[in-house]
């Protein structure tokens, strides 16, 4: 059963939202999200995030990429539209293939890049016209903020947050 209930703790330094969250997972507490500013080195690990995918799908495209092109070179230059450039053979792909490997080599760089980036997006659930999801705009500025849902633990929560550090715990009532 989710709550509509969250409470927010709002932090003015990197190192001590990640001390902060430390304390909070070891007392098993389970943080929905952090807003931060700019990226916090290490805040994943102390999250418990697992590893991202997205390397192996940036493979996978860039493989999709270099199959796209060699078929592509394969029909345009050799079957579809054999031309005699710079003394070159065109009745063979593999004697050819030399004077491609740019092409493949670029097909394969702009699948990768353009794919995992179009990826991205679709995972973050990011996308044109997007209302943001920023429940506080100073952590576009210099503040930190830790949102975990409450259920019957405010009281501990609370204490828990400023002797971590925070210089602001208030709770949210969201409406869904």
């Amino acid at each position: 059963m989710s709550s509509n209930r969250f409470i927010h703790a709002l932090y003015d330094d990197d190192d001590a939202l990640l001390k902060a969250v430390k304390n909070i997972r070891s007392e098993n507490y389970h943080i929905d999200e952090v807003y931060t500013p700019f990226p916090v080195h290490g805040l994943d690990k102390a999250l418990g995030l697992e590893e991202t995918r997205i390397s192996i799908m940036a493979f996978i495209y860039g493989c999709l990429g270099l199959i796209i092109a060699v078929v592509m070179m394969n029909f345009i230059m050799i079957q579809d539209w054999p031309q005699n450039i710079g003394g070159k053979p065109s009745f063979s792909y593999l004697e050819n293939m030399p004077a491609f490997v740019p092409i493949m080599f670029e097909m394969t760089v702009f699948f990768a890049a353009h794919l995992m980036v179009i990826t991205f997006y679709l995972r973050s659930k990011l996308w044109p016209f997007k209302k943001a999801e920023n429940p506080n705009p100073l952590t576009t500025d210099d503040k930190f903020l830790v949102e975990i849902e409450l259920s019957d633990n405010e009281k501990g929560l609370t204490s828990l947050l400023k002797k971590s550090g925070a210089i602001e715990v208030s709770v949210i009532e969201k409406s869904e």
